[in-house]
């Protein structure tokens, strides 16, 4: 359960913390299956087999993209980052130059 991870006490913790806590979990574990379809798919020698697994390694990524834009929506901070770091050319490293 996602509230395991939680380093402070519950009641302590402000909805938004919550809902970010959520989230965040939500993308860990959603790239996780990610890297699990993507292993299966390269392990598959049935090649229809293969075929439904990287459909639903894509499946997990679209999930995860939408998390992403949730906290995008719902933090300044992650806004200001993937805004900065996104779609750019360039180094990514390069960012304040």
């Amino acid at each position: 359960m996602a509230s395991d991870n939680l380093h402070a006490p519950r009641e302590r913790l402000s909805a938004e913390t919550i809902n970010m806590h959520h989230c965040i979990v939500s993308i860990m574990e959603e790239l996780e299956a990610v890297d699990w379809y993507r292993q299966r798919a390269d392990d598959c020698d049935d090649e229809s087999l293969k075929n439904i697994l990287l459909h639903n390694m894509r499946e997990e990524m679209e999930h995860a993209a939408m998390c992403l834009e949730w906290l995008r929506r719902n933090s300044k901070d992650f806004d200001g980052f993937l805004k900065e770091f996104l779609y750019k050319d360039g180094e990514i490293t390069h960012h304040h130059d």
